[in-house]
């Protein structure tokens, strides 16, 4: 069987928070009894949550919370930032994936509000990570490599270790295993060579043990997993500990070596429960039954798979839920009760196919449920059989039940999934139907503006230009009163006017730029004009454009875009900056425009029926991209869209 546990790669921290391993709880303890109420203590605080925080959560998030009250109290915006980032932090070594990604924006949030360089590197680059636990690899690598970017930007080379160990595990994820073992090998190199900082070099070695294993070289697995766990103990990391050594169980179970295997696991499952990670628990418990069944003690693999199934239950746990029914379906077959092993069968392949949220956490309870009442139907079956000699009249009964319930669901699965792929044909063509007639509406809209655009320029304009110089001319022959010549001038000043009204009115309809140079050039133009207008702020960023090859159509479409989310900024937002970013790295192209404004509840926009909102949407529509909003009052708005050019 494949691993079981969860991927250790972890966060990497780019902070300066962190404290040495000098930093003893008792000196931290006796510096906390005599601090002041003031923001030194609210670091002190952080410091105690970093140093429980791979071997006791609970004292770190007691920690974390009361330094977020007292930085709150003295608005040390600093301090929050750090809070949001270590809270982060535990939310992911307890698989809430979902709530370290929303306290890493926060904390996003806050380090470009305090415009820190090094904050920003640092949260992209653990948002990059939380987006590998989503199973969105390419996402990762993008916030990667723009971290790496930044980083060579600033020349930081303190954090080029670090950084080479987050490629790594991207390339990983990928299932690029010798590239990633390239850069897992370059961390190493400067960690040792260079000495250069990387409190987490622990889980390098974890993901070099990883690689090989993957690439079937089992000696320099071992080699790596060992160093892994021996740098661990001496970093007090007792999270990555347990999980190295739950790697190290799975490899001896693909290598049939059960007896190492047993060991192993147990170590992991003894670190786990020294941890309270609930996760951590569930995954080690599992990888001690799966050893247990291998050798040949089913009772001691059914209790503690129970035990997984209870904590993965409760915890909507649903990787760990679906592996553990796995194993108790090869329990249960091996001690010839199959009605049990079909149901947990049923269950996990269940799991599997469902979407992870509410839904799915109530059906395996109802599975669980009605597993208890066939158990005990089972139970009193296998009585009476045993009364009547295991009749065979009662094993063909019961293997035929079995077999029809399996005919019936694969049937019905099967009918489930010609209904999808059919509705899924007639929602595609409503989609390319209403996708043509919003082409034609852009197309014929950016054709009357290009014509609009040229009757201004080249008709109005020379007119305007004709009647100029008319008047120019008439000036010099004509004798005029002071007061006359005045007015002339003014009426002069006035055409001058509204000749450079025009002409803007008609770059704003189709820029220059944009036919000319392309998107990036007339993007940039654009910010310039709103920065030189005074109404707003505005920095735009450009990364990989230069070599994007972008068509006509959506580099306007993208332009007006772009054009619409500034001009609600400038309208709604009450904002004093903003950002525009485009971005292309061997995938999708990427645009992001943020602000500072009061931000609003994005449920609104689902009840919205402005012009301006309806136009980004059909437009991002039409170009089949993905549009994410994310603000809150008070807190700024930032619109995320992904295009697949």
């Amino acid at each position: 069987m494949r691993k079981l546990t969860i991927l250790l790669i972890l966060f990497f921290s780019l902070q300066t928070v962190h404290p040495q391993q000098i930093d003893k709880r008792d000196s931290l303890m006796k510096l906390l009894v005599r601090a002041k109420e003031d923001t030194g203590k609210a670091m002190l605080l952080l410091r105690l949550a970093d140093y429980y925080e791979t071997n006791n959560q609970d004292s770190s998030v007691y920690y974390l919370e009361k330094s977020k009250a007292l930085s709150e109290s003295l608005k040390f915006e600093k301090g929050l930032y750090h809070y949001y980032e270590q809270s982060a932090i535990v939310s992911f070594t307890k698989g809430d994936y979902g709530k370290a990604m929303e306290e890493q924006k926060s904390a996003l949030a806050l380090a470009r509000e305090l415009k820190d360089s090094s904050f920003v590197i640092n949260t992209l680059n653990n948002i990059g990570i939380v987006y590998s636990y989503l199973g969105k690899f390419e996402e990762q690598l993008d916030y990667t490599l723009q971290v790496k970017n930044m980083v060579e930007a600033i020349k930081d080379s303190s954090k080029i270790s670090g950084i080479y160990h987050n490629l790594a595990n991207c390339y990983a994820n990928l299932k690029q295993y010798r590239k990633s073992t390239d850069y897992a090998l370059l961390s190493v190199q400067v960690h040792t060579r260079y000495n250069k900082r990387n409190d987490y070099i622990n889980r390098v070695y974890a993901t070099l043990g990883q690689n090989y294993e993957d690439l079937q070289i089992i000696d320099s697995a071992l080699y790596y997993y060992d160093k892994a766990i021996k740098e661990s103990v001496r970093l007090n990391d007792t999270y990555a500990e347990a999980a190295i050594y739950g790697y190290k169980s799975n490899l001896y179970a693909n290598r049939n070596q059960f007896r190492e295997m047993l060991k192993a696991s147990e170590r992991s499952l003894s670190l786990a429960r020294e941890l309270q990670s609930r996760q951590m628990l569930a995954s080690s418990l599992y990888n001690v039954a799966y050893a247990n069944f291998f050798n040949d003690n089913n009772a001691k693999a059914r209790k503690e798979i129970n035990e997984a199934l209870l904590i993965a239950t409760e915890d909507s746990l649903t990787d760990e839920l679906k592996n553990s029914y796995i194993i108790l379906s090869y329990i249960a077959a091996k001690d010839g009760d199959y009605a049990t092993s079909l149901l947990a069968k049923i269950k996990s392949d269940s799991i599997q196919e469902a979407i992870l949220n509410e839904q799915v956490i109530k059906s395996a309870a109802e599975l669980e449920n009605k597993y208890e009442t066939e158990k005990k139907d089972n139970q009193i079956e296998l009585q009476t059989a045993t009364i009547l000699k295991k009749n065979v009249l009662n094993y063909i009964l019961i293997g035929s039940a079995i077999t029809i319930l399996i005919i019936f669901l694969l049937s019905y699965r099967t009918y489930k999934h010609k209904r999808k792929l059919q509705q899924q044909r007639i929602n595609e063509l409503e989609t390319e139907k209403q996708l043509t007639a919003t082409e034609a509406v852009l197309k014929g809209e950016e054709q009357e503006r290009t014509r609009l655009a040229k009757d201004l320029h080249d008709g109005l304009g020379g007119m305007l230009s004709g009647i100029k110089y008319s008047f120019t001319t008439m000036k010099g022959n004509l004798i005029m009163t002071t007061e006359n010549a005045h007015a002339f001038e003014r009426s002069m000043d006035m055409l001058d006017s509204s000749i450079k009204e025009m002409r803007r009115v008609a770059h704003n309809m189709m820029p220059e730029a944009l036919v000319k140079y392309g998107l990036d050039t007339a993007l940039k133009d654009f910010c310039n004009d709103i920065n030189q207008s005074g109404a707003l702020k505005v920095t735009y960023q450009s990364i990989g454009m230069e070599t994007a090859k972008i068509d006509q159509t959506t580099a306007i479409t993208i332009y007006r875009i772009v054009q619409e989310l500034i001009s609600n900024t400038m309208k709604h937002a009450t904002a004093k900056s903003a950002i525009v970013q485009l971005s292309k790295v061997d995938g999708p192209l990427n645009v992001t425009v943020e602000d500072d404004g009061k931000g609003f509840d994005t449920q609104i926009l689902q009840r919205s029926k402005g012009i301006g909102w309806t136009n980004i949407q059909s437009r991002v529509d039409f170009l089949k991209g993905k549009l994410d909003v994310q603000s809150a009052n008070g807190k700024g708005t930032s619109v995320h869209i992904e295009f697949n050019i």
